[in-house]
C-alpha cells in the first residue's frame, strides 16, 4: 500500500481506490497506449470524462485509464465512436441495476428476518382468492380444492 510521510510525522496510508483521480493525462495516455491528444477528444464527446484539479487540469483514475483500453479495443474491431459511447452507457446502466437490485435484494433478505420466516406460501381458492399461509401449513380443510404455490430455494 502507498504510504505519505507527513513532515516530520510517521508514513501515513492514501486510502486510494479505482476512483481516484490521480494520473495526469501523460501517465493516462501512456498507460492507456494512446496519445494525449486522444484522451482529449474522448473528454469532449463524453466517452471517458476525468476528474478535475481546482485548476481544470484533468485527472485520470485507474477506472478511467480501463475504460480508454475498452475504448480502444472496441475501436480497433469497428465500432464506431458513437457505438462505443452506447455500449459504455448501456454496461454502466447495466451495473448501476445490478447494484440495485443487491440492495433490493439485501432489505428483502432484512425484512424476511425481521418477519421471522424466510419464505412466503400463498394458496389460492376456487373462487380465485389468495391466501397467504404460514411455511409448512396447508389451507383450512373448509377452502375446497386449494392450490399452493411456493418457490423452493
Amino acid at each position: 500500500m502507498p504510504s505519505e510521510r507527513t513532515e516530520g510525522g510517521p508514513a501515513t496510508s492514501l486510502d486510494l481506490d479505482d476512483d481516484s483521480p490521480v494520473f495526469v493525462i501523460s501517465v493516462a495516455a501512456r498507460l492507456a497506449g494512446m496519445h494525449p491528444q486522444t484522451l482529449r477528444q474522448y473528454d469532449r464527446i463524453g466517452l471517458v470524462s476525468p476528474g478535475r484539479t481546482a485548476g481544470r487540469g484533468r485527472r485520470y483514475s485507474a477506472r478511467d485509464v480501463t475504460a480508454l483500453r475498452e475504448v480502444q479495443q472496441l475501436s480497433q474491431a469497428g465500432v464506431s465512436l458513437e457505438g462505443i459511447r452506447r455500449i459504455l452507457e448501456l454496461q454502466n446502466h447495466v451495473s448501476a441495476l445490478r447494484s440495485r437490485v443487491r440492495e433490493l435484494a439485501d432489505e428483502l433478505d432484512r425484512a424476511r428476518l425481521a418477519a421471522g420466516t424466510s419464505r412466503r406460501v400463498f394458496a389460492a381458492g376456487p373462487e380465485g382468492d389468495v391466501v397467504s399461509l404460514l411455511p409448512g401449513r396447508r389451507p383450512a380443510r373448509g377452502a375446497g380444492n386449494a392450490l399452493v404455490l411456493w418457490r423452493g430455494r
